[in-house]
């Protein structure tokens, strides 16, 4: 059968959007690799499904699938993409959105070209992460084989972070640590890495080597992540522009309880069919 899709992405961080709210279609981890090859394939960072939602007081659910065929527990750009997505299909004529992931309710609200999503709470216990540690801190020790000890912050926005400070984010290891710190023992579920570049305190330059995919040109949960650990280390304001590879992403968050607001702008590449 045919399915059709649509790609996007939000400052270069890529999707590929599937509709199986008015189709029906099987996913499998072979056909999302396959999809994901970007030289056999369309070539995505992950795949976003559209499904109806398991609570009637929620407008969609999104599932999040790497490129590796992992599920994903979040992704900030790709909840951006979705909001427009949904609103251009003509799911729903709605600005404002609850969507439903597999750990959370997440609110976005669609304006003329940008996109803000409510992260909600960032959380911060190691075992929530998760993370192994004795208890929780702003920094954290990280002994990493063939290396040697860096120091962490770790934060979860649904997804797990870890966020090294480096004086210059073009000269960051990111190929050489980003993998180590994934696969890292004290990262029970793997863990996207972020190196963080403070140019001011409403300011920083940003890289994420994300899990089950590699370094991408942007991350919103990842900006998210790394403007947490900044302001818990009083690095940062509470309205910080994060310049990644592919542009730049506005994060606000007043600290404790308070939700974490991504906004940044989205675009549609194009549409297709492909065979299942």
């Amino acid at each position: 059968m045919l399915a059709r899709f649509t790609k996007m992405h939000g400052l270069g961080n890529d999707f590929v959007l599937l509709d199986l709210v008015s189709q029906n279609i099987r996913i499998t981890p072979a056909f999302i690799t396959r999809m994901a090859d970007r030289h056999a394939g369309i070539g995505f960072d992950q795949l976003l499904v559209a499904e109806p939602p398991t609570q009637p007081d929620l407008d969609f659910r999104c599932t999040i699938y790497n490129a590796d065929g992992s599920e994903a527990e979040q992704c900030g750009n790709g909840m951006r993409c979705f909001a427009r997505f949904v609103r251009d299909r003509g799911l729903t004529s709605a600005a404002q959105l609850q969507i439903e992931t597999s750990n959370r309710t997440v609110t976005c609200h669609v304006h003329e070209d940008q996109v803000t999503v409510d992260m909600a709470t960032p959380e911060l216990k190691p075992a929530c992460i998760p993370f192994v540690a004795d208890k929780q801190a702003v920094l954290y020790p990280l002994d990493v084989p063939g290396v040697g000890r860096q120091r962490i912050a770790s934060v979860s926005m649904g997804n797990p972070h870890a966020i090294l400070t480096v004086s210059e984010v073009d000269q960051a290891p990111v190929s050489q640590l980003g993998p180590l710190i994934e696969h890292h023992e004290r990262f029970p579920n793997r863990v996207n890495v972020g190196f963080m570049q403070v140019l001011s305190r409403d300011h920083i330059r940003l890289r994420v080597f994300e899990r089950g995919v590699g370094e991408t040109k942007a991350c919103g949960t990842g900006a998210c992540a790394a403007v947490v650990g900044g302001i818990l280390q009083g690095l940062l304001g509470h309205d910080v522009t994060v310049t990644l590879q592919g542009g730049d992403l506005k994060v606000k968050w007043q600290g404790g309880t308070e939700p974490v607001l991504l906004t940044g702008p989205t675009a549609r590449v194009f549409e297709g069919c492909v065979h299942i």
